[in-house]
C-alpha cells in the first residue's frame, strides 16, 4: 500500500473524499497515510486470517502485490501469495475487487511479469465481481536514468531499438483510473489496459531529459549479450526473467491483448512525469 500505486491510488480516493483502510505490514510504515486520514490495518500478505481481517466490512478491494524483482524459478512466492489473498477475499466476501495486474499478463512466454498472469488466473475464479487493470511500462521507472542523464548525458536503455515507441504509463493516471473502477458498479470479470497519450521512443525520452535539463543527452543501448552478466553482478540470482522480459517488450510480444487501439489512455504526459523526478533528485 506504501509503494508508488497503492500512494497514488490512497491519494486519489482520499481527494474524492472516501474512506480508505490502507493495508500494511509495518505500522511505522503506515503512520504517514494515517496522518492523511487513512484507518490502518496490519496484515502481512502470506497471511489469509489477518487479511481477512483487513477486508471485512469494506465496499472494495484494490489488490496490488509486492514488487519481486528476482524471484525464485516457478514464482512460488506469487502463488503463495495469491493463495492468501483469494482465501481472504473469499471469506470476507468482499463486494468487489479491483487488481493491478500488467501489460502482457496474458503472455504465453515466461518472463518477469508472469507472476501477474499466474496472479490473474488465481483470481479468475473468485465469486466476486473482479477487474483487472493491466497498465504499461511505469514512466516512474525512469528515476533510474535521472542521474546518468545529468552526470554524464548519456542514458543506459535495455528497451531497444532506440527509436522503437514504448507504451508507458504516469502512476497518477494508475491511481486515477483504478479510484474510478473502484467507484463503479459491474457483474463479473472484466479486464481493463491502460496506456499514457501516446507512446515514447527511448530516443524521445533522451530528448525530453535533454529539454529539462538544458543539456544534451542521448540514449545508449546496452548489448543484449551483456545483460545476464550485468544483472548477476548487481546482485540478481536468478536474471532470466527480467532478461525475458525486455525482450518481450524489444520484440513486441508484450502487448495489450487489444492492443494499442484497444488500450484506455491516460492523460498524464511523459514531460511531467520526468520533470517531477528531476526535481526529486
Amino acid at each position: 500500500m506504501t509503494g508508488q500505486v497503492g500512494g497514488a491510488v490512497a491519494r486519489t480516493l482520499l481527494s474524492a473524499r472516501q474512506q480508505v483502510r490502507a493495508v500494511v505490514r509495518d505500522a511505522s510504515k503506515g503512520a504517514a497515510w494515517k496522518e492523511r486520514g487513512c484507518e490502518l490495518a496490519l496484515a502481512d500478505i502470506r497471511d489469509a486470517g489477518a487479511l481477512t481481517a483487513a477486508f471485512k466490512g469494506t465496499e472494495g478491494v484494490f489488490v496490488i502485490l509486492p514488487p519481486l524483482f528476482d524471484p525464485t524459478p516457478g514464482f512460488p512466492e506469487v502463488r503463495e501469495m495469491a493463495t492468501a489473498l483469494r482465501m481472504a477475499l473469499e471469506a470476507a466476501r468482499v463486494p468487489k475487487i479491483v487488481c493491478l495486474s500488467t501489460i502482457g499478463a496474458q503472455a504465453r512466454q515466461s518472463n518477469l511479469l508472469s507472476q501477474l498472469g499466474i496472479l490473474e488466473r488465481m483470481l479468475w475464479e473468485v465469486s466476486m465481481p473482479i477487474t483487472f487493470l493491466r497498465p504499461a511500462w511505469f514512466m516512474e521507472n525512469s528515476v533510474w536514468d535521472v542521474a546518468p542523464a545529468r552526470e554524464r548525458g548519456v542514458v543506459p536503455s535495455f528497451l531497444q531499438p532506440l527509436d522503437k515507441p514504448v507504451p508507458m504509463v504516469a502512476t497518477e493516471d494508475i491511481g486515477r483510473v483504478a479510484t474510478g473502477l473502484l467507484q463503479e458498479r459491474w457483474e463479473g470479470r472484466r479486464i481493463v489496459e491502460l496506456e499514457g497519450p501516446r507512446r515514447v521512443s527511448p530516443n524521445e525520452l533522451a530528448a525530453t531529459f535533454t529539454r529539462l535539463l538544458g543539456r544534451p543527452v542521448r540514449m545508449e543501448a546496452v548489448p543484449r549479450e551483456t545483460w545476464a552478466a550485468l544483472f548477476s553482478s548487481q546482485g540478481m540470482k536468478h536474471p532470466l526473467p527480467r532478461t525475458q522480459m525486455l525482450d518481450g517488450f524489444n520484440e513486441g510480444w508484450i502487448e495489450f491483448e487489444r492492443g494499442e487501439a484497444g488500450s484506455l489512455k491516460g492523460t498524464v504526459p511523459l514531460e511531467t512525469v520526468l520533470k517531477e523526478l528531476v526535481a526529486r533528485a
